[in-house]
């Protein structure tokens, strides 16, 4: 029969033995947790795809060279797709409108967020800011010409959470060149790239 020591010390070896088979489990665990966080959950970038521009609200004058004036709202129908396997939540973010490297035009966009492997459509309104853009000296010969080219830059800034341990930040950009027609306020020609650069 065995002593209340050896009995004691079979006991203690059979808790480390347990404490040794959790802290393996729990390794081997996290490190699955670990491996499918950038393999079947690996985070992706959210796709933007710009789906029509369409200009409304055109108002031009060029009685006056010095004071030539343009009002317009080019609108954009814009469709982000979370191709994560989890939401992705995203913060207060803008869309920008340009004239010859000048900001003239911005739009909020509101904080939200895009269920996993859903898509979202948002129509955006961008306004011209009549004073930037009345201080750009190119504006005049623009007019003149019956057509002017814009870009547009958006971002779409957030983050998606895997298995609710791991955080991934995540950036959504498109851009595009817009040229309008400002006599018969339409659209002619517009190019968009899906890239963090302007």
């Amino acid at each position: 029969m065995d002593s209340p020591k050896a009995i004691e010390s079979k006991q203690r070896r059979s808790n480390s033995c347990l404490c040794l088979a959790l802290v393996g489990l729990l390794l081997s665990v996290l490190f699955l947790l670990l491996i499918l966080s950038f393999t079947a959950f690996k985070p992706k970038d959210p796709i933007f795809s710009i789906n029509w521009v369409s200009v409304e609200g055109v108002s031009v004058s060029i009685d006056n060279p010095m004071k030539p004036s343009l009002n317009l709202t080019l609108l954009m129908d814009v469709s982000v797709q979370n191709p994560n396997k989890v939401r992705f939540k995203y913060g207060d973010s803008s869309a920008w409108l340009y004239y010859r490297g000048q900001v003239v035009g911005e739009v909020p966009i509101a904080a939200g967020d895009i269920s996993a492997g859903g898509t979202v459509e948002m129509i955006m309104p961008l306004t011209l800011m009549a004073d930037q853009l009345l201080s750009n000296p190119n504006l005049y010969s623009d007019l003149i010409s019956g057509t002017i080219s814009f870009s547009t830059y958006t971002k779409l800034d957030g983050k998606v959470y895997i298995l609710d341990l791991f955080k991934h930040h995540l950036v959504a950009y498109a851009s595009c060149i817009v040229v309008v027609n400002v006599h018969n306020a339409t659209v002619i020609d517009s190019e968009c790239r899906y890239t963090n650069e302007l």
